[in-house]
C-alpha cells in the first residue's frame, strides 16, 4: 500500500462526516431520528434567487469558465451589501474576493499567509476547521480559551503573557459559533490594537450576523481594521444557500491579492448561474431578514423548551443558528448526546467537538421544523 502524506496524521475525519454515518445507519434500521445537530438550513432561499438561477441557464456563457474573481456585478453586490448592512466601504475591484463557500477561504488564507512552523491563535471552543487547516499547511495551532464567565471573548491579558513572536494569524468568529456570543465594537477595537502591536493578521469569520441578531457588526467597520484584518462571510445561513457554496473574503487589497494567487490555482471560477442567484440574494430587502428570523424565533423558543426538559441551561441573549446549552453537572457532553440518541432517537452535537472548553455543553440546531422539535419535546416527557 502507498502511504498517505504525513500531514494526514495531524487531522481526523470531520466529526459530522463520521457521526452522520452512524445516524444514517440507525435510520436505515428503522429508527425515527430527529436531527438537531447540523447547521444546514432547511428553509428555501428567496424565490427570486431560484428564478434568477433558472433564467441564467439560457445565457450563452452560462456553461463556460468564469472569472477567478467572480462577475463584476457579484463583487459590486457584495460591497453594496457591506455598505448597506455594516456601513463598510470597500472597492469592488480590489477589496473583495468571492469564494466557493467561506470554508475554502480558511484554506486559501492559510496557504497564502502561513509558513511551516508559524503559529495560529485558534478559539477554544471554535470551528474545528481552523485547527485542521492549520495542521494541514504545516503551521502550529495555539488554542486560546474562551469561557462563559467572560461571555466567550478572549482574555487579552492572558494572551499577552504568551510568547506571540511566531503568531501569524488569529481566528475570531463573532457572532460566535457554537456559543452564539456577540462582540462589541469596544472588543473589536481592543482586538485590532492587539493585532497591530504583535503584527498578527486577524481573520474574523462572520456568517451568523443576521440570524437572531439585532445588531449585525463587521470588524471592518472599526477604524484601522483593514491594516490587520480580513473578514469572511457567507450566503449559507443568511439566505439559506449552504449547498450553493457562496462566500466572500473582504479587506485590504494587498491581502486579497495574496489570497487570489492561491485561489486562482485551485479552481476555475464559480458557476455562472450561482453567481447570478447570489447577486439577487444580496439585494434582498429588510423584509427577508424579518421573515427569516420570525421562523427561527419560533423554533428557538421550542428548543429552549427542549433544553429545559433535559435540565440544560442556556443564554437567551445569544445569537445565531444554534442554542448552546450547559448539560446537567453529572454528565459529560458525549455521554449526554449518546444517551439522548439511544433513548429518544434525538441527535444533537456535543460541545467537545469544538474544543476542550466545550466539555459540559451541547449544541442544538434550529435547522429543523417546528413539528420535528415539538416531537422531540414530546419524546423526552
Amino acid at each position: 500500500m502507498i502511504e498517505a502524506a504525513q500531514r494526514l496524521q495531524t487531522i481526523e475525519e470531520y466529526y459530522f462526516s463520521r457521526k452522520l454515518r452512524e445516524v444514517r445507519l440507525l435510520e436505515a434500521n428503522g429508527k425515527p431520528i430527529i436531527n438537531l445537530g447540523i447547521g444546514s438550513p432547511d428553509l428555501q432561499p428567496p424565490q427570486k434567487v431560484i428564478t434568477t438561477l433558472c433564467e441564467s441557464l439560457k445565457d450563452a456563457s452560462a456553461n463556460q469558465y468564469q472569472s477567478y474573481q467572480g462577475l463584476p456585478e457579484l463583487r459590486e453586490a457584495m460591497v453594496s451589501f457591506y455598505r448597506d448592512q455594516f456601513q463598510v466601504h470597500l472597492s469592488p475591484t480590489t477589496e473583495v474576493l468571492p469564494l466557493m463557500g467561506s470554508k475554502e477561504g480558511i484554506m486559501h488564507i492559510s496557504m497564502a499567509f502561513l509558513n511551516p512552523g508559524d503559529q495560529v491563535l485558534i478559539p477554544n471552543p471554535g470551528y474545528p476547521t481552523y485547527a485542521s487547516v492549520t495542521n494541514l499547511v504545516g503551521a502550529k495551532p495555539v488554542l486560546y480559551d474562551l469561557n462563559e464567565d467572560e461571555n466567550w471573548l478572549p482574555d487579552f491579558k492572558k494572551l499577552e503573557e504568551q510568547d506571540l513572536s511566531n503568531v501569524k494569524i488569529m481566528w475570531t468568529n463573532y457572532p460566535h459559533m457554537p456559543t452564539g456570543a456577540l462582540a462589541t465594537e469596544a472588543f473589536f477595537e481592543e482586538l485590532i490594537a492587539f493585532a497591530k502591536k504583535h503584527q498578527i493578521l486577524i481573520v474574523n469569520d462572520n456568517p451568523y450576523s443576521f440570524v437572531l441578531n439585532d445588531s449585525p457588526r463587521s470588524i471592518l467597520s472599526v477604524p484601522g481594521a483593514k491594516d490587520v484584518c480580513l473578514e469572511l462571510n457567507s450566503l449559507s445561513k443568511t439566505f439559506n444557500m449552504s449547498g450553493w457554496r457562496v462566500g466572500m473574503v473582504l479587506g485590504n487589497s494587498e491581502y486579497i491579492n495574496h489570497v487570489l494567487k492561491v485561489k486562482s490555482n485551485m479552481d476555475s471560477g464559480m458557476f455562472y448561474g450561482i453567481q447570478k442567484g447570489a447577486i439577487e440574494a444580496l439585494k434582498c430587502s429588510k423584509l427577508w431578514y424579518v421573515s427569516l428570523n420570525n421562523v427561527y424565533e419560533e423554533r428557538r423558543k421550542l428548543i429552549w423548551q427542549l433544553a429545559d426538559g433535559l435540565n440544560c441551561t442556556y443564554n437567551k441573549d445569544a445569537a445565531g443558528l444554534f442554542v448552546w446549552a450547559k448539560t446537567p453537572a453529572f454528565l459529560k457532553s458525549e455521554e449526554f448526546i449518546d444517551l439522548l440518541l439511544k433513548e429518544h432517537d434525538i441527535f444533537i452535537a456535543p460541545g467537545t467537538i469544538f474544543g476542550s472548553q466545550g466539555e459540559g455543553y451541547v449544541r442544538f440546531s434550529l435547522c429543523a421544523t417546528t413539528e420535528a422539535i415539538e416531537e422531540a419535546i414530546a419524546r423526552i416527557k
